[in-house]
């Protein structure tokens, strides 16, 4: 069994090795929708079929009105769209067919998913039999008994296949996917409540929104009590969202389409009390040539090659008058000066708008190696005038050779952290957290690297006075350097006895 982190939970790692025999007989791009499809398919069919037999039983002959599902957040699955009617049918070969055809029947029913569900599984490039194989699987190993067990275990086997795309896909895989413990982080530090409106900018798979739905949730909310806002440039990834909202239940506005957030903001007189992004690191071009007079531009025209302090400034303008801002950002936004951003930087210091920054140590992201940073921007912040630097470059641990993990345990380590300065009882601690003003700020420049301001931890003194620490430490340098002279004699001794002169 697989050792449980936020990156897997153990079975799912059986359906994706099993699936990765499709790899190979079509694109991958065309594989993450197939087995995604799937995901969504059998979801809505489960909640469809739990439904159906408590109307049975209920014996009001209601178990074919479409209203008794609506009605209780559940997606009206035509028969022919049921996975009895699919898994009966997996080892034939019109099972490509079918399932484009549940599909086209799903969207039929539910007119918000038009033209968002895969219709692939008939292509002639997709092995008939393999996809019976994997179909076999979504039958057998995904019990569904539970609905309330089942709904979370299908929605984090979802958030575990977008997670390993991501690591197949390499780069491109950070279009739709955000590593669930910085999401976590950013969520538990934020701490959206009922009633409220989050807003995605660029929301990829919408992880986001799940992760504050959970939160909310957790803490005795109703899910279905926030307004959620998005919007995402990719088609593709754009559908993802669609389905996994659905699958989670959730009610998002995601724009009727998807589009670019510079050059056609879907949601122009959006106020949010909460916002969470991860846009794309350093991008550029973004079209800064036709938005040089644009509204959202407060502090500044961002320059045309990075788009770091656009992300900023148009999250900054769809800002209620008490909201909040969580997002990731490559480092170099932290101290750069080039074309006006530290400029920038500093009149949103000044507005004193930002509330706290966290260092993250690299490879958390499956699409990068670079190290980024979590900035909390807020208006009307508790600690006026005061901003909190953390420095969380040794926290987590090594899940394999090329990725890195947070536990809960070091989530909850940041987000107690961060409490504890809004209400004004943090203290310095050498090496991880700081507090800063904004004359503090302005002695480095308006630099916000946290380095700067939390210093170097500070060593446990081990006892050995100084002069003999150096004496010791010189010695066994002096030999170190002798050795080094052997060594270099015996190699031009070896190359010249073989006819070569250093």
């Amino acid at each position: 069994m697989t050792n449980k982190t936020n990156a897997n939970i153990g079975f799912e790692k059986h359906l994706w090795d099993a699936a990765c025999v499709l790899w190979g007989h079509i694109p991958a791009a065309e594989y993450r929708q197939v087995i995604i499809g799937l995901i969504f398919l059998r979801y809505v069919s489960s909640a469809f079929d739990k439904r159906y037999q408590e109307l049975v039983a209920e014996g009001d002959g209601f178990e074919d009105d479409r209203d008794a599902y609506t009605m209780e957040n559940v997606f009206f699955v035509p028969k022919e769209a049921r996975w009895d009617t699919i898994a009966k049918a997996a080892h034939t070969p019109e099972i490509g067919s079918i399932i484009d055809n549940a599909m086209r029947a799903i969207e039929a029913e539910n007119k918000t998913l038009k033209d968002v569900l895969p219709k692939n599984y008939a292509s002639p490039d997709l092995d008939k039999q393999v996809l019976g194989d994997v179909v076999d699987i979504f039958t057998n190993r995904i019990d569904m008994s539970d609905n309330k067990q089942s709904e979370d275990l299908l929605g984090r086997t979802y958030e575990y296949c977008i997670a390993k795309f991501a690591e197949k896909e390499g780069k491109s895989g950070g279009e739709f996917y955000t590593p669930s413990s910085i999401v976590k982080t950013l969520v538990s530090i934020l701490k959206p409540f009922d009633n409220c409106r989050v807003y995605d900018c660029c929301c990829g798979s919408g992880g986001m929104f799940v992760q504050s739905a959970k939160f909310i949730r957790a803490h005795s909310g109703n899910r279905g009590s926030i307004s959620i806002y998005g919007q995402e440039a990719n088609a593709d990834t754009w559908k993802m969202a669609k389905m996994n909202m659905a699958i989670r239940g959730i009610d998002a506005d995601l724009g009727p389409y998807q589009a670019d957030t510079f050059t056609n903001d879907l949601h122009p007189t959006l106020k949010a009390d909460f916002i969470l992004a991860n846009p794309p690191f350093n991008y550029s071009p973004w079209n800064q040539e036709k938005l040089l007079d644009d509204v959202r531009w407060k502090y500044g025209t961002p320059p045309a090659g990075n788009a770091n302090y656009a992300w900023i400034q148009h999250m900054i303008h769809h800002l209620a008058p008490n909201g909040k801002i969580g997002l990731v950002l490559a480092n170099g936004a932290l101290s750069s000066q080039n074309c006006g951003e530290g400029e920038i930087r500093q009149k949103i210091i000044e507005d004193d708008l930002i509330e706290g920054i966290i260092s993250l140590p690299p490879k958390l992201f499956y699409s990068v190696s670079i190290p980024v940073t979590l900035w909390f921007i807020s208006k009307n912040k508790k600690q006026k005038g005061k901003t909190v630097f953390i420095d969380a470059r040794k926290m987590g641990h090594m899940v394999d050779r090329k990725h890195r993990d947070f536990t809960e345990e070091d989530i909850q380590k940041l987000a107690d952290t961060f409490e504890a300065f809004q209400n004004g009882t943090l203290e310095d601690e050498k090496g991880f957290c700081s507090v800063a003003t904004i004359q503090d700020i302005a002695k480095q420049d308006y630099v916000l690297t946290p380095g700067r301001y939390v210093g170097i931890e500070e060593q446990e003194d081990d006892g050995e006075p100084f002069d003999e620490k150096m004496t010791k430490l010189t010695s066994e340098l002096s030999d170190m350097f002798e050795r080094s002279h052997e060594l270099e004699d015996e190699i031009r001794k070896k190359l010249g006895a073989i006819g070569y002169e250093i």
